[in-house]
């Protein structure tokens, strides 16, 4: 495995973020990002490590996405910077996996679980594009750890919202990604799947990786993340779930601030 836990010899990377805390830091640093002139984010500054899992918290419009896209490397930022073990993030890479909205994801494209799981292989194969056991392997012990094995050959347009989100959630531990960036992954879920995916996000970072979700559900948000970013197109706060989630602070970002921009970000 490449993850974050590879010097474990299998055991759960637990110790990550102390063992390889400087190799495996995400820190983002006065990051602003304008739509058409007008800031969608200002001076936004935390910082991370793989082992946590962080819940971007804040009304609409208040940046959530369009934060999630900058980390990712999919959206330009007008200022700032964003380094992941010490290196600029330019662009998209493999070690990151950015999984949008579920409405922004065509579905009916015709695809297998098993077939979407095996393309998260793709940026890792050799230039014959082959597949080799090395990489059934971890698309077998993706499909496992999702448990999605008695699905893995159905078309993905016929899973229900919990199982599509396992199967990306899938897609991203076959790629290896070491940073799993998450846009409203519960949004639809009823109780049975939101506690599913929790404690499939908690294994996930148990195994060394670091889980950025924009949540909305403030009720369970401590159930589910160690820390909190709290936004409104700045850092209201940042630091452990139940401390960051105060009235007071709450208060402050979802008073009247600033009019949301874009229904989407």
């Amino acid at each position: 495995m490449s993850d974050c836990s590879h010097n474990h010899n299998g055991d759960s990377g637990d110790d990550c973020p102390h063992a390889h805390h400087h190799h495996h830091e995400l820190a983002v640093e006065n990051v602003c990002v304008s739509y058409h002139k007008t800031p969608a984010l200002e001076d936004i500054s935390f910082a991370t490590s793989c082992g946590n899992s962080v819940a971007l918290v804040g009304p609409n419009g208040a940046g959530k996405s369009t934060l999630l896209k900058a980390i990712a490397g999919l959206m330009r930022r007008s200022s700032g910077s964003i380094l992941w073990r010490n290196q600029p993030v330019k662009k998209w890479s493999r070690e990151f996996a950015y999984l949008p909205q579920s409405e922004e994801v065509n579905w009916d494209f015709p695809i297998t679980v098993r077939g979407m799981v095996e393309m998260g292989r793709y940026p890792h194969l050799g230039p014959w594009k082959r597949y080799t056991a090395h990489d059934d392997e971890v698309v077998e012990k993706a499909i496992e750890l999702m448990q999605l094995g008695d699905l893995q050959h159905r078309q993905i347009r016929e899973l229900s919202g919990g199982q599509q989100q396992r199967a990306f959630l899938a897609r991203s531990l076959a790629q290896e990604a070491h940073v799993l960036l998450l846009d409203e992954p519960f949004t639809g879920l009823d109780r049975d799947h939101s506690a599913q995916l929790a404690d499939l996000l908690k294994n996930i970072t148990r195994e060394g990786r670091l889980v950025i979700a924009s949540h909305h559900d403030l009720n369970t948000a401590a159930d589910i993340f160690d820390d909190t970013l709290l936004i409104h197109r700045k850092v209201i706060a940042y630091g452990p779930t139940k401390e960051t989630l105060s009235e007071e602070n709450l208060n402050t970002a979802f008073s009247t601030a600033p009019r949301p921009l874009t229904p989407a970000s």
